[in-house]
């Protein structure tokens, strides 16, 4: 079953009353909206909560699921030993969760962890939660320092697990906003502070999930944010539904930055409660970004089904696909690479640069091209690339032959590059960007899932070049054809 809501929640201690000691009351819209999240999970009625929590066991390159059956924790750090939890985890979601990250290539599992106790990113939500609801098990997912994209990607890989289920999940994402909003605050002031806030509140307002994907890595660093990456694993989780948003609260009373959004599917799921409607929103607003399917579709089951009829001989494949398709399940299975006869006459005329594109379950498994031509003509080009993004995309551990069925391949040809002095010049679905910058140079192609604004475009570009936003950069535009 697929997850059935998501929250974007905070995780102060303070708003815990045996800890705030009347403190908490200065933050009373966050404690009436916590009350609200806990009121709709009591009518949901789930059967199991995911928590991502950036004060989970983390580790640089690891995103760490907790294992067991069972963990404690109490806020006894906090001088409330008397509040304490002992929760059941779900242990049948999170072996389905790790194979998932598994064949999409996401080094993540249940090994390395160095403090069982619940953290207090995850026991601060729970705390509300259970005064109204504690018929759940739990999953618990931490942070990495890899990419916002690879934090998106564990969140399709999580709701491709919850699919395979027939339990009722919802997920409740843990993160503070930015913690430098005032200058009599515990971490004093910095304009990148209330700007952060105001840029994710906005994102969630508008339910402008894909946005989350690009922000500026300078920003969330000086922000002194920290749930922004589990706020983008809830934006994966979310990437295939039809998704509205409700912004409960947000305050900085105390100079940290503490955040509410309900997140509700709206994709024809079963929401009703095992015992009583779930109550409806009187302020929904339904996303216009690429994160909702009726605005611009996913990865869809029809798709997949068109695509393997066509690797099966049922229906024409492109030749493009067709040659990138052999070349990757002869070289996975150790057989020697297709020849290049019988091809188009472009194919084997033309020079250009080429990507190759792998998909698993909607996921990206691998990715490698080339911006111009490295190879006498394309076929050896999208032959050699073909090879690359299956075995040499450091992303991802190399295909393994018992993947070959689930693949979906995409084969995109560049047109020439040509220099632009303005971003003006660009357009996210026509062309794709180069930024240069000495001898760094990124490259993004267009039409992307999530990238819907030339300034994305570009940033996105940057990140990948290693180029600050505050270096000066060329820019380059380039058409492409896309096989599928």
């Amino acid at each position: 079953m697929p997850i059935i809501e998501a929250y974007m929640v905070p995780h102060p201690p303070i708003a815990v009353a045996e800890i705030g000691g009347g403190e908490e009351k200065k933050i009373q819209a966050t404690l009436a909206a916590f009350d609200r999240v806990a009121e709709r999970i009591a009518d949901i009625r789930p059967d199991t909560i995911i928590v991502t929590s950036p004060h989970a066991t983390m580790y640089a390159d690891y995103f760490h699921i907790s294992p067991g059956e069972r963990a404690h924790g109490s806020f006894a750090s906090f001088h409330a030993p008397q509040v304490s939890f002992d929760v059941e985890y779900d242990t049948d979601l999170v072996r389905r969760i790790c194979d998932k990250a598994d064949l999409a290539g996401i080094p993540a599992g249940c090994e390395g962890e160095r403090d069982a106790r619940l953290d207090h990113g995850t026991m601060v939500p729970l705390y509300f939660i259970n005064k109204r609801y504690t018929d759940y098990k739990l999953v618990r997912i931490g942070l990495s320092g890899f990419s916002l994209d690879v934090h998106k990607s564990v969140g399709r890989a999580i709701d491709a697990a919850a699919r395979e289920t027939d339990k009722r999940i919802v997920v409740i994402a843990s993160g503070d906003l930015a913690h430098c909003q005032k200058e009599d605050g515990p971490y004093g002031y910095r304009p990148e502070g209330p700007m952060y806030d105001d840029k994710l509140m906005d994102v969630m307002k508008r339910c402008a999930l894909s946005e989350l994907t690009g922000f500026d890595e300078d920003l969330l660093d000086r922000s002194q944010e920290c749930g922004h990456r589990s706020f983008v694993i809830m934006s994966g989780i979310l990437y295939s539904h039809d998704v509205a948003s409700e912004v409960l609260s947000h305050e900085a009373t105390f100079g940290v930055g503490y955040g509410i959004a309900i997140l509700k599917i709206n994709d024809n799921t079963d929401t009703k409660s095992k015992s009583a409607p779930v109550s409806k929103s009187q302020n929904q607003t339904v996303s216009e970004s690429s994160d909702n399917p009726a605005a611009k579709p996913d990865y869809k089951i029809e798709d997949a089904i068109r695509k393997s009829q066509a690797y099966k001989g049922e229906t024409p494949m492109d030749a493009y696909v067709k040659l990138a398709r052999d070349t990757i399940n002869n070289f996975v299975r150790g057989e020697k690479l297709p020849d290049l006869t019988g091809l188009p006459d472009e194919m084997m005329t033309r020079r250009a640069g080429a990507f190759v594109s792998v998909h698993e379950f909607g996921m990206l498994r691998g990715c490698i091209g080339t911006i111009s031509a490295t190879c006498d003509n394309l076929a050896e080009e999208i032959r050699e690339n073909a090879v690359s993004a299956v075995s040499r995309d450091p992303r991802f551990r190399p295909v393994k032959e018992e993947e070959l069925d689930d693949l979906e391949i995409n084969v995109d040809v560049l047109g020439d590059a040509e220099h632009i002095s303005s971003p003006a010049e660009l357009d996210v679905k026509k062309y794709g960007v180069i930024v240069t910058n000495g001898l760094r140079r990124g490259l993004l192609l267009p039409d992307l899932d999530g990238v819907d604004t030339v300034e994305q475009q570009i940033d996105i570009a940057r990140q990948k070049a290693g180029i600050r936003p505050s270096e000066p950069v060329e820019l380059q535009r380039f058409e492409v054809v896309r096989h599928v």
